[in-house]
């Protein structure tokens, strides 16, 4: 089953894992929106610099470390998606906790092993 991914904190640097991400969220066919700091495409994925209001948002998986992340907790509760993906270094239990208040599931995890592993 498709799910239409936000990857907030997206890079145009090949080495970064945000980069990756897309580029295998790609792979496994699941429609990706992105959002970074640079404009500019990973593969058929433009990276958008403004905060745009996605409609269907499955998952949001985030590579932004957790100062970063509190200006976004509006934007993304607001999306309403089904959950939200804290990679490696973006764990914060101050979001989890709007997460849950809001009904929003969240899990720690890296995006890249539970594509790699069907557990997507």
């Amino acid at each position: 089953m498709n799910k239409k991914t936000l990857v907030i904190g997206a890079s145009l640097k090949p080495e970064r894992y945000s980069h990756m991400a897309i580029k295998k969220l790609r792979h496994y066919n699941h429609e990706v929106k992105a959002f970074g700091l640079r404009s500019g495409m990973v593969d058929d994925v433009s990276i958008d610099t403004e905060l745009m209001p996605y409609k269907g948002i499955d998952t949001v998986t985030l590579y932004l470390n957790p100062t970063r992340q509190t200006t976004y907790y509006d934007y993304i509760i607001g999306l309403n998606p089904k959950r939200v993906i804290f990679n490696p270094g973006t764990e914060n239990s101050e979001f989890y906790n709007l997460l849950k208040q809001n009904n929003i599931t969240y899990e720690v995890a890296c995006t890249l092993v539970l594509l790699s592993t069907n557990q997507y």
